[in-house]
């Protein structure tokens, strides 16, 4: 009798703290509205403090919809993140393949003679992935062939991409050079589709897909595996190259997607577009719950970390308690943060 008490018993706890674990990003963006709501309500000129609250500047529902769409850049980047991460590997270079990727779709755009403005669009667009992949191999490649550091690569191709954008930006930048055209792609990021504008359901699209892949699909399965622990996975019959490879073509797709939706809301790229993205990439995944060792990944939680940097970032527009200068400075102690609150999971009995 005691034996199956035990039993029972300690997978409940487990399931307990994992469930803890992957509550606790959507408690913490919870806790962020609420302190945003508070700060920038305006208490001394309302009637009520619940007139305040309501009326509050962070509380309004263009301000909630501006925060979630400008997200959607490092959010749809860090779902890319969450698939190499948790396959153990780690892609410093998405800033500058994005600000690469979109220098290189907008000379397309310009250097193709004007026709069809839609079907233009839709060719540079599909170039812009197909850029973005086989930037997202050539990382992978030379980690899984080349038998070189993720770090080490993904920091010698942030160099790359970032002097090949220049170069082709001669030092200045690329801009959109047809108006009509660029009226008509202006819609991917500012348009909506029944009140919800267009980024925000680019966000679902891709966290629902990479949700799917990474959790219900033999690949996810192998991806977690490998991130695991790499010699288990080997003599499992995984090919841990491959699936390793993969996840960086992954990575460059999102990367390429992300940009799909960045371009339109300039339609220009400069010499820093992307920059320090792949900060706050990192971020957004270590704040929604993925391991960064390897092994464990969620795709809602990195999506729900992109929003917490975004939301923090606004709350220190509105209430003034902070420079917003100090915006990268604020991150970067919440990946500091986030990965002392993580060792400090895995040092708990059971993990």
């Amino acid at each position: 009798m005691s034996t199956s008490t035990s039993t029972t018993a300690a997978p409940a706890g487990r399931a307990f703290r994992f469930d803890l674990r992957t509550a606790a990003p959507f408690a913490a963006l919870a806790v962020l509205i609420v302190a945003g709501t508070l700060l920038s309500a305006e208490f001394s000129t309302a009637e009520s403090w619940l007139d305040a609250i309501l009326n509050a500047r962070f509380l309004s529902a263009d301000n909630l919809l501006n925060v979630t769409t400008r997200s959607a850049f490092i959010a749809i980047i860090a779902v890319g993140a969450t698939f190499v991460i948790t396959a153990g590997g780690l892609d410093l270079s998405v800033g500058s393949m994005a600000g690469f990727v979109a220098g290189a779709m907008i000379l397309l755009m310009n250097a193709a003679p004007i026709g069809d403005g839609i079907g233009l669009i839709a060719l540079a667009g599909a170039a812009a992935i197909l850029l973005g992949g086989l930037c997202g191999l050539g990382n992978g490649l030379v980690t899984t062939v080349g038998r070189i550091e993720p770090f080490i690569v993904t920091l010698g191709t942030m160099g790359i991409f970032r002097g090949l954008l220049i170069w082709l930006a001669e030092g200045g930048s690329i801009a959109m050079k047809a108006p009509d055209l660029r009226a008509l792609y202006r819609p991917v990021y500012f348009g909506t589709v029944f009140g919800v504008p267009v980024p925000i359901l680019v966000i679902l699209a891709v966290g629902a897909l990479g949700a799917f892949v990474l959790y219900r699909t033999p690949f996810g399965r192998h991806v977690r595996a490998v991130g695991s622990n790499e010699d288990v996975a080997r003599y499992s019959g995984i090919s841990v190259d491959r699936v390793r490879t993969l996840t960086y073509v992954i990575q460059g797709v999102c990367v390429a997607v992300a940009v799909l939706v960045y371009v339109p809301r300039l339609g220009s790229a400069t010499t820093t577009t992307g920059l320090l993205w792949e900060l706050q990439a990192i971020t957004a995944v270590v704040v929604g719950g993925t391991a960064l060792r390897g092994g464990i990944g969620r795709i809602w939680g990195t999506i729900c970390g992109a929003l917490i940097l975004e939301v923090v970032g606004n709350i220190m527009a509105l209430s003034n308690l902070v420079s917003e200068y100090l915006i990268g400075a604020v991150q970067g102690a919440i990946i500091i943060i986030a990965m002392l609150v993580q060792r400090s999971l895995l040092r708990r009995p059971g993990n």
